[in-house]
């Protein structure tokens, strides 16, 4: 589920996600930046990028370290394909993208980011942050300059170190996680996670199996969401996206 939010002229969020079979899966979510139409060219880009290289990459014996092989290389290829196009293109000069991307195989979530979109790990009485933002913010309380809480209406919160198509080279972190049955994974952009709190969300997701992505998208404008809004839940019940 996306949004344009209740504060902007365009959504520069997108995202996609597919299943292989009944026990594999993927997401990819990005939060454009950089002017209307710079923010949604990079979004786009990155998106179109690596899903193709998701779905084209996949087989049926796919491991977990072919699934990180796979996501770095389509995040790099995206990252290139978005900065070529900001030196090209005087118009969307400073244009970039966070991304979250997600293969999930059988019991195994394998998560590559960059930037401050997030993803989540739920379970039936908890919530985890597994990605860690790159972002000013982070890095001050990674420094202890100011605490998390501080950190939610700091006028800098906004702020982030590292995002796709900025620079010619970029580096992705990965998260690996073992999902249980029951459990979710839960990926969005930051106009969802900075503007729910982690109760509301797991509340949320676990009142409305079925519409969980709507209810949380729908909680966002409710508590003021200044952004636009973008989320995708996956859940090892259906074993699906």
């Amino acid at each position: 589920m996306t949004d344009i939010g209740l504060f902007r002229d365009t959504n520069q969020d997108l995202f996609e996600f597919g299943e292989f079979d009944d026990q594999n899966c993927w997401a990819v979510v990005c939060d454009g930046m950089g002017g209307a139409s710079g923010g949604e060219t990079a979004s786009r880009i990155c998106v179109e990028k690596v899903s193709v290289a998701i779905k084209r990459g996949y087989h049926k014996n796919f491991t977990v370290k072919a699934a990180r092989n796979l996501l770095e290389s389509a995040i790099t290829s995206a990252n290139m394909a978005v900065y070529d196009l900001a030196v090209q293109e005087s118009s969307l000069r400073g244009m970039g993208t966070t991304v979250v991307a997600v293969i999930v195989l059988g019991g195994i979530a394998v998560i590559a980011h960059v930037g401050d979109s997030r993803a989540y790990h739920l379970t039936s009485d908890s919530v985890k942050l597994v990605t860690k933002d790159h972002s000013l913010m982070q890095a001050m309380i990674d420094n202890g300059k100011i605490t998390e809480e501080e950190a939610k209406t700091h006028p800098d919160r906004n702020v982030i170190t590292r995002a796709i198509g900025v620079v010619n080279f970029v580096d992705v972190d990965f998260d690996v996680i073992d999902l249980n049955e029951g459990e979710k994974l839960l990926v969005c952009t930051d106009g969802l996670s900075g503007s729910i709190e982690s109760d509301e969300m797991l509340e949320i997701v676990n009142a409305n199996s079925d519409f969980s992505a709507e209810k949380l998208v729908e909680r966002a404008l409710v508590n003021g969401s200044r952004d636009n809004v973008t989320v995708v839940v996956m859940s090892t019940e259906d074993q699906g996206a």
